[in-house]
């Protein structure tokens, strides 16, 4: 699995998620001419809103007519977007539900919790949980992707069949990041974190990266993304010297505020000529920087988009609040 083009926060997967077509679960209430498509040729969505006549307003009645009118046996790919009072209450019950019926869901390989545009829910202020009983409940889980970082857990597992872990926030607890390095994970490939500020739980530092920089427990790993951080020229340094690097095939650093400190110790470390991509977009470097990368890193495919300026008195990330 690729990701060439980098995930936005603004989609809502409306309308395709992990190469499905998307279907979203309406209430009982809705005009529906077409009957429900085949289980396993969609990913369907679950939904709540106040706003939309055709969702319920609450997700338990979205849960609860899934069940009822799909045969989830054949289902592989779940999107959970809004639900209701998302920034006070979790999606806890979503989670629990899940996890619950995990004996009908036999086929679910992918999961995507919180997909919610800024219109919908700011990104911080999306309540999440802990997150890890999809991966108890599903083994064979491929796929997991979560939008927002308020009250999220991710406690040290092991899973044998995660491939992509994706965390989207504006500020990403540092035990989620800890818990992240101390975890098992043999087939994962592709993992992206977006670290995000303080003001909004993202109280990591370059220290809680460790177990992740270490590659120990991430063998199969191909795509690193350590993304939207506020020490992004501290962690550039910890990634010149890590032995994960080594085996990775792309590496991200964007979104957050990395300069020409972090630029240098990326150039100074480990050989990066291996890569097949490098993506530093949202970036503070100078005009001389931006020059000297393709230059010491010749057929690595760069992204320097979206520079800057350095003479601003806050070097802020792409995505906070």
């Amino acid at each position: 699995m690729t990701f060439d083009d980098q995930p936005s926060h603004y989609d809502t997967y409306h309308d395709s998620y992990a190469g499905l077509p998307v279907f979203t679960v309406l209430c009982e209430e809705s005009e529906v001419e077409a009957p429900p498509p085949d289980p396993g040729a969609v990913a369907w969505k679950l939904e709540a809103s106040e706003w939309n006549d055709d969702a319920p307003e609450e997700i338990a009645a979205s849960v609860q007519w899934f069940f009822e009118h799909v045969d989830t046996t054949k289902v592989t790919a779940i999107v959970l977007g809004e639900w209701e009072d998302n920034y006070e209450d979790s999606c806890e019950p979503v989670i629990a539900a899940l996890a619950g019926n995990a004996d009908r869901l036999p086929e679910l390989r992918s999961v995507f919790l919180g997909a919610m545009s800024p219109e919908q829910s700011e990104i911080s202020w999306i309540q999440q949980a802990d997150v890890t009983p999809l991966l108890a409940a599903f083994p064979r889980l491929e796929r997991l992707e979560v939008r927002g970082g308020t009250g999220l857990e991710f406690p040290a597992v092991r899973h044998q069949s995660l491939s992509v872990l994706r965390f989207e926030t504006g500020g990403l607890p540092a035990e989620v990041v800890r818990g992240v390095g101390a975890s098992d994970l043999p087939a994962l490939e592709h993992l992206e974190l977006w670290f995000g500020v303080d003001r909004y739980g993202g109280d990591s530092t370059v220290a809680d990266v460790a177990g992740i920089l270490s590659g120990e427990r991430l063998p199969a790993l191909r795509h690193l993304g350590l993304q939207n951080c506020p020490y992004a020229d501290e962690l550039a340094g910890a990634v010149a010297a890590a032995p994960v690097v080594a085996r990775l095939q792309t590496l991200s650093l964007s979104m957050g505020s990395l300069g020409d400190e972090g630029a240098t110790a990326l150039l100074s470390g480990q050989p990066l000529t291996h890569l097949r991509r490098l993506d530093l977009h949202h970036n503070y470097l100078s005009e001389s920087m931006a020059a000297r990368l393709p230059a010491a890193l010749p057929g690595v495919e760069l992204r320097l988009d979206d520079r800057r300026s350095r003479e601003e008195d806050w070097h802020y990330v792409a995505v906070s609040e």
